[in-house]
Protein backbone atom coordinates (compact mmCIF):
# COMPACT_ATOMS: atom_id res chain seq x y z
CA UNK A 1 0.00 0.00 0.00
CA UNK A 2 1.63 3.71 -1.14
CA UNK A 3 2.68 5.23 2.07
CA UNK A 4 3.19 8.71 0.51
CA UNK A 5 3.41 11.14 3.18
CA UNK A 6 3.97 15.35 3.23
CA UNK A 7 7.52 17.17 3.52
CA UNK A 8 9.91 15.25 1.40
CA UNK A 9 11.60 18.42 0.66
CA UNK A 10 14.33 16.23 -0.58
CA UNK A 11 12.23 15.34 -3.45
CA UNK A 12 11.07 19.15 -3.65
CA UNK A 13 15.04 20.09 -4.18
CA UNK A 14 16.12 17.38 -6.32
CA UNK A 15 13.40 19.00 -8.78
CA UNK A 16 13.45 22.76 -8.59
CA UNK A 17 16.55 22.84 -6.70
CA UNK A 18 18.00 24.34 -2.85
CA UNK A 19 16.76 27.59 -1.87
CA UNK A 20 14.63 29.13 0.85
CA UNK A 21 11.86 26.60 0.85
CA UNK A 22 8.50 27.22 2.32
CA UNK A 23 7.27 24.24 3.13
CA UNK A 24 3.55 23.86 3.24
CA UNK A 25 3.18 19.87 2.29
CA UNK A 26 2.51 19.12 6.23
CA UNK A 27 0.20 20.38 8.90
CA UNK A 28 3.44 21.34 10.83
CA UNK A 29 3.15 24.32 12.91
CA UNK A 30 5.37 26.99 11.12
CA UNK A 31 5.21 29.19 14.23
CA UNK A 32 7.05 26.81 16.84
CA UNK A 33 7.16 26.77 20.35
CA UNK A 34 10.64 27.97 20.90
CA UNK A 35 13.07 25.65 22.39
CA UNK A 36 15.64 26.68 24.85
CA UNK A 37 19.31 25.76 25.38
CA UNK A 38 18.86 22.08 27.54
CA UNK A 39 20.59 21.25 30.17
CA UNK A 40 23.84 19.05 29.82
CA UNK A 41 22.25 16.06 32.27
CA UNK A 42 19.26 15.95 29.55
CA UNK A 43 21.44 14.83 27.08
CA UNK A 44 23.83 12.83 29.19
CA UNK A 45 21.37 10.58 31.21
CA UNK A 46 18.73 8.11 30.85
CA UNK A 47 14.78 8.71 30.49
CA UNK A 48 13.52 9.42 34.23
CA UNK A 49 10.22 8.05 35.50
CA UNK A 50 10.06 11.46 36.64
CA UNK A 51 10.36 13.09 34.31
CA UNK A 52 8.02 11.18 32.17
CA UNK A 53 5.28 11.80 34.99
CA UNK A 54 6.09 15.34 35.19
CA UNK A 55 4.72 15.21 30.96
CA UNK A 56 2.12 12.90 31.26
CA UNK A 57 0.48 15.71 34.37
CA UNK A 58 0.64 18.70 32.43
CA UNK A 59 -0.22 16.84 29.21
CA UNK A 60 -3.54 15.62 30.90
CA UNK A 61 -4.14 18.77 32.36
CA UNK A 62 -4.30 20.01 28.56
CA UNK A 63 -6.23 16.76 27.26
CA UNK A 64 -8.53 17.28 29.97
CA UNK A 65 -8.52 13.39 31.40
CA UNK A 66 -6.83 11.63 34.42
CA UNK A 67 -2.95 11.34 34.08
CA UNK A 68 -3.29 7.06 34.14
CA UNK A 69 -5.38 8.26 30.90
CA UNK A 70 -2.19 9.08 29.38
CA UNK A 71 1.04 7.91 27.65
CA UNK A 72 3.71 9.50 25.91
CA UNK A 73 5.06 7.69 22.69
CA UNK A 74 7.73 8.42 20.69
CA UNK A 75 5.06 10.25 18.13
CA UNK A 76 1.30 9.19 17.34
CA UNK A 77 3.47 7.09 14.32
CA UNK A 78 4.64 4.93 16.78
CA UNK A 79 0.81 3.95 18.66
CA UNK A 80 -0.35 3.82 14.94
CA UNK A 81 2.09 1.21 14.21
CA UNK A 82 1.85 -0.57 18.37
CA UNK A 83 -2.02 -1.25 17.73
CA UNK A 84 -2.37 -3.25 15.22
CA UNK A 85 -0.12 -5.88 16.67
CA UNK A 86 -1.43 -5.96 19.94
CA UNK A 87 -4.22 -8.45 19.20
CA UNK A 88 -5.31 -11.16 16.62
CA UNK A 89 -5.69 -9.24 13.11
CA UNK A 90 -9.39 -9.13 11.74
CA UNK A 91 -12.31 -6.86 10.20
CA UNK A 92 -10.74 -3.44 10.35
CA UNK A 93 -12.85 -0.44 8.90
CA UNK A 94 -10.75 2.49 8.28
CA UNK A 95 -12.01 6.38 7.51
CA UNK A 96 -11.51 6.87 3.58
CA UNK A 97 -9.77 9.46 2.47
CA UNK A 98 -7.43 10.51 5.36
CA UNK A 99 -4.21 9.90 6.99
CA UNK A 100 -2.85 6.78 4.90
CA UNK A 101 -0.42 5.08 7.50
CA UNK A 102 -3.75 4.08 9.44
CA UNK A 103 -4.55 1.77 6.78
CA UNK A 104 -1.23 0.65 5.46
CA UNK A 105 -0.21 -0.40 9.23
CA UNK A 106 -3.10 -3.07 9.34
CA UNK A 107 -2.85 -4.07 6.12
CA UNK A 108 1.12 -5.26 7.64
CA UNK A 109 -0.15 -6.57 10.57
CA UNK A 110 -2.50 -8.96 8.51
CA UNK A 111 -5.59 -7.06 9.22
CA UNK A 112 -8.55 -7.05 6.11
CA UNK A 113 -9.11 -3.38 5.85
CA UNK A 114 -12.37 -1.70 4.30
CA UNK A 115 -12.19 1.61 3.40
CA UNK A 116 -15.29 3.27 5.26
CA UNK A 117 -17.03 7.22 4.10
CA UNK A 118 -18.27 8.01 7.52
CA UNK A 119 -18.91 5.94 10.95
CA UNK A 120 -22.14 5.10 9.94
CA UNK A 121 -20.18 2.38 7.54
CA UNK A 122 -18.24 0.84 10.38
CA UNK A 123 -20.70 -0.56 12.18
CA UNK A 124 -19.80 -4.19 13.18
CA UNK A 125 -15.92 -3.92 12.43
CA UNK A 126 -13.33 -5.38 14.78
CA UNK A 127 -11.34 -2.33 14.85
CA UNK A 128 -12.43 1.08 13.39
CA UNK A 129 -10.25 3.84 12.82
CA UNK A 130 -11.76 7.46 12.19
CA UNK A 131 -9.20 10.62 12.18
CA UNK A 132 -11.09 13.95 14.04
CA UNK A 133 -10.31 16.29 12.55
CA UNK A 134 -10.15 14.84 9.56
CA UNK A 135 -6.56 14.96 7.46
CA UNK A 136 -7.14 16.04 4.74
CA UNK A 137 -10.61 16.96 4.42
CA UNK A 138 -11.27 18.72 7.41
CA UNK A 139 -14.44 16.52 8.40
CA UNK A 140 -15.45 16.34 11.67
CA UNK A 141 -17.61 14.46 14.41
CA UNK A 142 -18.91 15.60 17.45
CA UNK A 143 -17.97 12.83 20.59
CA UNK A 144 -20.99 11.87 21.27
CA UNK A 145 -21.27 10.06 17.77
CA UNK A 146 -17.88 8.71 18.34
CA UNK A 147 -18.88 7.30 21.99
CA UNK A 148 -22.13 5.67 19.54
CA UNK A 149 -19.48 4.38 17.61
CA UNK A 150 -17.93 3.00 20.03
CA UNK A 151 -20.73 1.04 21.48
CA UNK A 152 -20.83 -0.42 17.65
CA UNK A 153 -17.27 -2.03 17.32
CA UNK A 154 -14.70 -4.01 18.82
CA UNK A 155 -12.34 -1.24 18.95
CA UNK A 156 -12.26 2.23 18.21
CA UNK A 157 -9.07 4.54 17.52
CA UNK A 158 -9.58 8.02 17.45
CA UNK A 159 -6.91 9.91 15.97
CA UNK A 160 -6.93 13.36 17.25
CA UNK A 161 -3.55 14.35 16.06
CA UNK A 162 -5.11 18.26 14.49
CA UNK A 163 -7.52 18.48 17.36
CA UNK A 164 -5.60 20.64 19.78
CA UNK A 165 -7.07 23.81 19.15
CA UNK A 166 -10.53 21.95 19.02
CA UNK A 167 -10.80 20.98 22.67
CA UNK A 168 -14.59 20.34 21.43
CA UNK A 169 -13.76 17.60 19.37
CA UNK A 170 -11.92 15.86 22.03
CA UNK A 171 -13.02 12.07 23.36
CA UNK A 172 -10.56 12.63 25.94
CA UNK A 173 -12.81 14.17 28.27
CA UNK A 174 -14.99 10.35 29.02
CA UNK A 175 -12.95 7.64 26.61
CA UNK A 176 -15.01 4.46 26.23
CA UNK A 177 -13.59 1.62 27.29
CA UNK A 178 -12.79 0.32 24.19
CA UNK A 179 -11.21 3.23 22.67
CA UNK A 180 -7.57 4.48 22.23
CA UNK A 181 -7.26 8.30 21.33
CA UNK A 182 -3.84 9.17 19.57
CA UNK A 183 -2.34 12.84 20.11
CA UNK A 184 0.25 14.36 18.27
CA UNK A 185 2.61 17.04 19.57
CA UNK A 186 4.68 17.65 17.13
CA UNK A 187 2.00 19.06 14.82
CA UNK A 188 0.35 21.79 16.98
CA UNK A 189 3.68 22.64 18.78
CA UNK A 190 5.62 22.68 15.72
CA UNK A 191 8.42 20.42 16.95
CA UNK A 192 7.94 17.18 14.63
CA UNK A 193 11.90 16.65 15.10
CA UNK A 194 10.63 15.81 18.82
CA UNK A 195 8.98 12.23 17.77
CA UNK A 196 6.51 13.30 20.98
CA UNK A 197 2.96 12.15 20.80
CA UNK A 198 0.43 10.57 23.29
CA UNK A 199 -2.29 7.57 23.46
CA UNK A 200 -4.81 7.98 25.31
CA UNK A 201 -7.13 5.10 27.10
CA UNK A 202 -8.11 2.76 29.84
CA UNK A 203 -4.84 1.81 32.09
CA UNK A 204 -5.28 -1.81 30.99
CA UNK A 205 -4.51 -0.97 27.13
CA UNK A 206 -1.76 1.24 27.84
CA UNK A 207 -0.21 -1.04 30.17
CA UNK A 208 0.12 -2.91 26.33
CA UNK A 209 0.92 -0.65 24.71
CA UNK A 210 3.77 0.43 27.02
CA UNK A 211 5.16 -3.49 26.97
CA UNK A 212 5.04 -2.96 23.13
CA UNK A 213 6.63 0.25 22.86
CA UNK A 214 9.22 -1.16 25.75
CA UNK A 215 12.07 0.55 27.86
CA UNK A 216 13.09 4.51 27.46
CA UNK A 217 10.93 4.82 24.45
CA UNK A 218 10.85 8.70 24.34
CA UNK A 219 13.83 10.34 24.72
CA UNK A 220 14.90 12.82 27.76
CA UNK A 221 15.04 16.12 25.47
CA UNK A 222 11.23 15.29 24.49
CA UNK A 223 9.93 14.68 28.05
CA UNK A 224 11.52 18.02 28.93
CA UNK A 225 10.57 20.13 26.10
CA UNK A 226 6.67 18.91 25.92
CA UNK A 227 6.36 19.14 29.26
CA UNK A 228 7.61 22.96 29.30
CA UNK A 229 5.62 23.48 25.81
CA UNK A 230 2.34 22.18 27.01
CA UNK A 231 2.51 24.24 29.94
CA UNK A 232 2.41 27.84 28.35
CA UNK A 233 -0.90 28.08 27.70
CA UNK A 234 -0.04 31.52 26.78
CA UNK A 235 1.77 30.76 23.54
CA UNK A 236 -1.05 28.23 23.12
CA UNK A 237 -3.89 31.11 23.04
CA UNK A 238 -1.53 33.30 20.33
CA UNK A 239 -0.78 29.82 18.21
CA UNK A 240 -5.06 29.46 18.13
CA UNK A 241 -5.74 32.83 17.28
CA UNK A 242 -3.03 33.05 14.58
CA UNK A 243 -4.22 30.06 12.70
CA UNK A 244 -7.66 30.92 13.22
CA UNK A 245 -7.14 34.09 11.51
CA UNK A 246 -4.49 33.01 8.82
CA UNK A 247 -6.65 30.36 7.21
CA UNK A 248 -9.28 32.53 6.01
CA UNK A 249 -6.50 34.44 4.70
CA UNK A 250 -4.99 31.35 3.11
CA UNK A 251 -8.74 30.41 1.45
CA UNK A 252 -8.61 33.92 0.26
CA UNK A 253 -5.90 33.89 -1.73
CA UNK A 254 -6.37 30.38 -2.94
CA UNK A 255 -9.60 31.99 -4.43
CA UNK A 256 -8.21 34.42 -5.79
CA UNK A 257 -5.75 31.76 -8.09
CA UNK A 258 -9.38 30.19 -8.88
CA UNK A 259 -8.54 27.25 -6.27
CA UNK A 260 -12.33 25.80 -4.64
CA UNK A 261 -11.31 25.22 -0.64
CA UNK A 262 -12.62 21.75 0.19
CA UNK A 263 -12.03 21.61 4.16
CA UNK A 264 -9.18 22.03 6.25
CA UNK A 265 -8.53 22.36 9.95
CA UNK A 266 -6.83 25.60 11.48
CA UNK A 267 -3.08 23.87 10.98
CA UNK A 268 -3.96 22.94 6.90
CA UNK A 269 -6.43 24.13 3.96
CA UNK A 270 -7.26 21.41 1.14
CA UNK A 271 -7.87 22.83 -1.96
CA UNK A 272 -9.62 21.62 -5.49
CA UNK A 273 -7.48 23.21 -8.22
CA UNK A 274 -8.49 21.27 -11.21
CA UNK A 275 -4.98 19.76 -11.87
CA UNK A 276 -2.97 19.51 -8.71
CA UNK A 277 0.40 18.63 -10.40
CA UNK A 278 0.30 22.18 -12.62
CA UNK A 279 -0.82 23.98 -9.09
CA UNK A 280 2.39 21.68 -7.17
CA UNK A 281 4.98 22.93 -9.99
CA UNK A 282 3.75 26.43 -10.00
CA UNK A 283 4.05 26.90 -6.21
CA UNK A 284 7.42 24.72 -6.45
CA UNK A 285 8.53 27.41 -8.97
CA UNK A 286 8.43 30.02 -6.40
CA UNK A 287 10.24 27.69 -3.76
CA UNK A 288 6.90 26.88 -1.50
CA UNK A 289 6.26 22.71 -1.30
CA UNK A 290 2.72 22.08 -1.30
CA UNK A 291 0.99 18.23 -0.88
CA UNK A 292 -0.56 16.53 -3.74
CA UNK A 293 -2.96 13.41 -3.28
CA UNK A 294 -2.33 9.89 -5.48
CA UNK A 295 -6.18 9.59 -5.36
CA UNK A 296 -6.98 12.94 -6.63
CA UNK A 297 -6.09 14.90 -9.52
CA UNK A 298 -7.14 18.38 -8.44
CA UNK A 299 -6.35 18.12 -4.65
CA UNK A 300 -3.69 20.30 -3.46
CA UNK A 301 -3.11 20.75 0.28
CA UNK A 302 -1.38 23.70 1.70
CA UNK A 303 -0.33 24.18 5.59
CA UNK A 304 -0.62 27.55 7.25
CA UNK A 305 2.34 30.06 6.76
CA UNK A 306 3.69 31.35 9.38
CA UNK A 307 4.20 35.05 8.83
CA UNK A 308 3.40 38.08 6.81
CA UNK A 309 6.40 37.73 4.90
CA UNK A 310 5.59 34.05 3.62
CA UNK A 311 1.69 34.93 3.34
CA UNK A 312 3.26 37.80 0.67
CA UNK A 313 5.44 34.98 -1.05
CA UNK A 314 2.67 33.34 -1.78
CA UNK A 315 0.64 35.96 -3.05
CA UNK A 316 3.40 37.02 -5.23
CA UNK A 317 3.19 33.88 -6.61
CA UNK A 318 -0.56 33.23 -6.76
CA UNK A 319 -1.91 36.70 -7.44
CA UNK A 320 -4.94 37.96 -5.23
Amino acid sequence: MARDHGGDLDRAEAAYGPGDWIDLSTGINRRPWPVAALPDRIWRALPTARAESALIAVAADWFGCPPDRVLPMAGASAAIQILPRLGAPGNAAVLTPSYNEHAASLTEAGWRVTPAPDPDAMEGADLAVIVNPNNPDGREWHPDRLRALASQVGMLVVDESFADPRPDLSLAGAIPDNAVILRSFGKFWGLAGLRLGFALAHPPRLEAMRRAAGPWAVSGPALHVGRLAMADRAWADDAVMWHAEAAPLLDRIAHGAGWDAVGGTHLFRLYQTGDAAAAQDRLARGHVWSRRFPYSPGWLRLGIPGSRAEFDRLRAILGG
